[in-house]
């Protein structure tokens, strides 16, 4: 019902030892609502993925390619994913809704990885997103080009079928 009156879901109850259950943590988000994180320190796949937006199968591959760090798994060997793996998900998420590449966000990472430094993956993102922008400026110029060219010879399709009808008017 809080989900229908888009209320954010309850905060999952406190155990014996103050931490979250999981079980109670399980959100049920609608296709394309965007969830809010109940706080707790771990996330099993399912849950994290929902958050993010993304499928398990994405997680389990952003995992395999090194742009999620390797989970923690518990008895069992189910992957339990922290905060931080969240985030990182929604940047990811983020950079191919801008139209970036998995080996860009490799690079940012990797960026990152090597100097612990956001500035300098900053740095690297603005130049990313200049070169991103320009692309885009460019794509518009051509299809600017083209809408005049489409536009043009429309108008000489247009004038040859207005000639053909005053001929055939004209016609016994």
């Amino acid at each position: 019902m809080r989900a229908a009156q888009g209320m954010a879901p309850p905060l999952p109850r406190r155990g014996r030892r103050g931490r979250a259950s999981l079980a109670a943590a399980r959100l049920r988000v609608r296709p394309g609502a965007r969830a809010v994180a109940p706080v707790q320190a771990a996330y099993p796949i399912g849950t994290l993925a929902r958050i993010a937006g993304v499928s398990t199968r994405t997680v389990r591959y952003y995992e395999e390619i090194g742009l999620l760090r390797t989970a923690r798994r518990f008895s069992g060997g189910r992957r339990v994913f922290d905060a931080d793996a969240l985030e990182r998900l929604r940047f990811i998420a983020r950079l191919k809704r801008l139209g970036f590449s998995l080996a860009e966000i490799r690079h940012l990472n990797e960026v990152f990885a090597l100097h612990r430094s956001t500035a300098q993956m900053l740095a690297v993102l603005d130049g990313q997103l200049a070169k991103h922008l320009g692309a885009i400026d460019e794509h518009l110029r051509e299809l600017t080009r083209l809408r005049t060219e489409l536009a043009a010879y429309r108008q000489r399709v247009r004038a040859r079928l207005h000639a053909q009808a005053r001929q055939a008017r004209r016609a016994p």
